[in-house]
């Protein structure tokens, strides 16, 4: 007995993107965890996922990632775009620490907040709202980097006047040499930034998927209302907006590289990223699955061990 075999006449039938075979995503678990890194013949050859064994080797090692990534681009004289997330977040206190230790002036990165809560008009949060990612970023990386910084006005939040623009401003900015790294999360619904599995139906094709660069007042799948309350609102789901901004698959689709994380582990073996983590390694890449796409591309996934499983029931 288990939710396939209950699903008819629940109240979750009719729930899930309905692009969605649960039994094919269910097999995508594999009981062994230590097979989740097996290559996949849509793998890019330079993709790569990372086991990080606690939480702080992940914020580590993907920190690292993210400064050396920018350190390289200077060395080389290059300007970067950056498409940056708000979750995970624990990696951009070590980037901060290994670009002060290297002294690498971050004056050449042109970052890209990839999302932003909003209204279903894609009015956004204020920015001295805790709750906003434009303030977490303030605080969490932009703002400890001090002289180092990023230039104020080489900073893009996804606002109603700034997401519109990030398509042009990154492609200006590819055209004359720049390199573009996509920095992401995987959401409960396997999304990228807020662009969710269900907006799939919207379109007749994958390729005219593939070329939609933002979405204002997205509406958000329930699951990541959920997910959100969980990791950002200490549980209050009346906190949690029910729309946001967001980049589409035309920008976290075919970038010069990727640094992704996984680390949505709890406490007492309990977590919510698990199954999202196998979709994403281990399904193939379809618009109804977001996340599927991320792996098709060069760069690095880091995730927390504990997520690849094995994945069976643990009553907490």
């Amino acid at each position: 007995m288990d939710l396939l075999s209950t699903l008819s006449g629940s109240l979750l039938e009719g729930f899930f993107p309905a692009g969605w075979d649960l039994a094919v995503i269910d097999a995508c678990v594999d009981p062994d965890p230590s097979t989740i890194g097996a290559r996949q013949k849509w793998w890019n050859k330079k993709f790569e996922p990372i086991p990080c064994a606690t939480q702080a080797d992940f914020d580590t090692l993907m920190g690292h990632e993210i400064a050396w990534t920018i350190k390289q681009a200077r060395d080389a004289g290059e300007q970067l775009a950056m498409i940056l997330p708000v979750g995970p977040m624990g990696m951009y206190r070590w980037a901060v620490y290994f670009l002060q230790e290297w002294g690498v002036s971050c004056d050449h990165v042109h970052g890209f907040n990839m999302d932003e809560w909003s209204d279903a008009e894609g009015n956004t949060l204020p920015s001295t709202n805790p709750g906003a990612f434009q303030y977490a970023m303030e605080h969490a990386f932009y703002g400890p980097l001090g002289k180092l910084t990023v230039p104020k006005k080489q900073r893009n939040f996804a606002t109603k006047k700034l997401l519109p623009t990030y398509a042009d401003k990154i492609g200006e900015l590819r055209a004359k040499g720049a390199k573009l790294v996509v920095i992401f999360g995987i959401g409960r619904v396997c999304h990228i930034a807020f662009w969710e599995p269900q907006f799939a139906g919207e379109y007749a094709s994958e390729q005219e998927w593939k070329r939609q660069t933002h979405r204002l007042g997205a509406r958000l799948h329930p699951l990541t209302i959920e997910q959100n309350a969980i990791t950002s609102f200490k549980s209050r789901t009346t906190l949690v907006p029910a729309f946001a901004n967001t980049i589409g698959p035309g920008l976290f689709v075919g970038a010069d590289k990727i640094i992704g994380g996984a680390d949505g582990v709890l406490l007492r073996g309990m977590m919510w990223q698990g199954l999202s983590l196998w979709m994403t390694l281990r399904h193939q890449p379809t618009p109804w699955i977001p996340s599927t796409y991320m792996p098709t591309q060069p760069g690095r996934l880091f995730y927390i061990q504990e997520l690849a499983g094995p994945l069976v029931a643990e009553c907490n």
